[in-house]
């Protein structure tokens, strides 16, 4: 498998790494990756892989068969080979403004109490969708409460449990349609706030900032009805 080094610190941008096998769709597979494959609502990365003189462009990243990540180039003219060390780079700037996004919506889901039905990432706005039968009807008080947090600066961390603990907690699980990334033996924690001041809690395999005021000031937009419980709520950088 590819151990997926933006588990550990979601701010590097770049690192060197072995490309281990060459897909049958010429996808590119490494040893270790700082790309983060698409999945639970959060787009994969694109970036390059720069090898000897020559250059690769990615322009998504996938999850692969048995933990391998995929990395998809835009063409398969000038690839790597089998064995080659390669210095990868992401789009920081995208992936960047994902964390901001991801972190954002995790707070939404506490000004929110409700359950989540799904959800969606960009690198300008995000949105979740909730089991919400009836409108919100305030919506100004709730984006002053989701800013509130944001201007906070509590602190963003990642802890481990297992598998078997998750199970026996099943209150830290706020997605309905998405399951928490479970299976390998351990599940990722994504933590805001801290013991004594805790913001939210629950399983996440994406990338986030370190803090919440890294964030920004968010604005609301849409609330979108989706079918006869469900509603969209968006959000969006007012930078």
């Amino acid at each position: 498998m590819t151990i997926p080094l933006y588990l550990q610190d979601s701010y590097l941008r770049t690192c060197s790494g072995s490309v281990v096998e060459i897909g049958e769709d010429k996808s590119i597979i490494l040893d270790k990756s700082i790309f983060y494959p698409t999945s639970g609502g959060q787009p994969g990365d694109k970036g390059f892989l720069q090898f000897g003189s020559g250059r690769c462009e990615i322009v998504t990243t996938r999850k692969g068969e048995n933990g391998k990540i995929n990395l998809v180039p835009l063409t398969n003219d000038y690839l790597p080979k089998l064995g080659d060390t390669v210095e990868q780079s992401i789009d920081w700037e995208t992936r960047y403004n994902h964390m901001r996004v991801h972190s954002a919506l995790h707070l939404l889901s506490v000004v929110i109490p409700l359950p989540v039905t799904g959800g969606s990432i960009s690198d300008k706005k995000g949105r979740l969708d909730f089991n919400m039968p009836e409108s919100l009807s305030n919506k100004e008080e709730l984006e002053s409460d989701l800013n509130e947090l944001i201007e906070g600066g509590y602190k963003i961390t990642n802890s481990w449990i297992t598998d078997e603990e998750l199970a026996a907690q099943p209150g830290l699980v706020k997605t309905m349609s998405v399951k928490p990334p479970m299976g390998s033996g351990r599940v990722r924690l994504v933590r805001i706030g801290s013991d004594d001041q805790q913001i939210d809690l629950q399983p996440c395999g994406g990338t986030h900032v370190a803090s919440t005021s890294e964030i920004g000031s968010m604005r609301f937009g849409k609330i979108e009805k989706k079918g006869r419980q469900n509603r969209r709520v968006n959000i969006h950088f007012i930078d």
